[in-house]
């Protein structure tokens, strides 16, 4: 399939064409909410951590007599009926990552990608470059193009004009093609690929 190619200045600067196996799948919700499960298990950080009676600081020895006080026949400070005491079945640091396979990554991003196409949120770039490398130009811009929620993906190499003048805007975020995911193209409103993510990616997956 063709699609136009964009300038910053939404002028127009050809057109490119995309690949079917990449940008013309008829997207999978549940391959997709696969892959942003697995995204979203793996960056949890997993550090909550409560005690047992067993790793409490108190002493084990037995704060009162067997009999005779009238009350229940308690033993340890530690047991987790104190206050202070240990937590019975408490949250343990572990790690929450799941496993999927790799040739289901890769499906996911690509049905991600022709989930944008299919609901024309995708606008391809000839390059993601400024002149001046100021926050206040690179919104205007923008606003010609029609982005207030968007994911901008270039090549290898970010330019840093560029990146630096996109840091100080909500809700846009620019990532080299290393950092292609699925989560944060579906997060997004409008997906923005560079020619050079397009090669990229045809590259990755032919």
């Amino acid at each position: 399939m063709k699609a136009d190619i964009q300038t910053i200045e939404a002028e127009k600067a050809g057109s490119v064409d995309l690949a079917d196996h990449i940008f013309g799948l008829e997207p999978r919700a549940d391959i997709l909410h696969r892959v942003v499960l697995w995204q979203l298990n793996k960056r949890q950080a997993g550090t909550h951590h409560s005690k047992t009676r067993g790793e409490i600081n108190r002493t084990g020895k037995k704060f009162g007599n067997q009999k005779g006080s009238g009350g229940a026949r308690h033993g340890s400070r530690r047991s987790g009926i104190f206050v202070g005491g240990g937590k019975a079945f408490g949250p343990r640091s572990r790690s929450h990552e799941t496993d999927l396979p790799k040739k289901v990554r890769a499906l996911g991003l690509r049905h991600a990608l022709s989930a944008k196409v299919k609901s024309s949120e995708l606008i391809i770039l000839d390059k993601a470059e400024i002149g001046e490398a100021k926050t206040k130009a690179l919104k205007s811009a923008f606003v010609k193009l029609g982005l207030d929620n968007a994911l901008i993906i270039d090549g290898a190499e970010l330019n840093k004009g560029f990146a630096a003048a996109a840091r100080n805007i909500p809700h846009i975020d620019v990532l080299p093609i290393q950092g292609i995911n699925v989560y944060d193209v579906l997060r997004h409103k409008k997906l923005v690929l560079t020619k050079a993510a397009v090669e990229a990616l045809e590259a990755r997956f032919k």
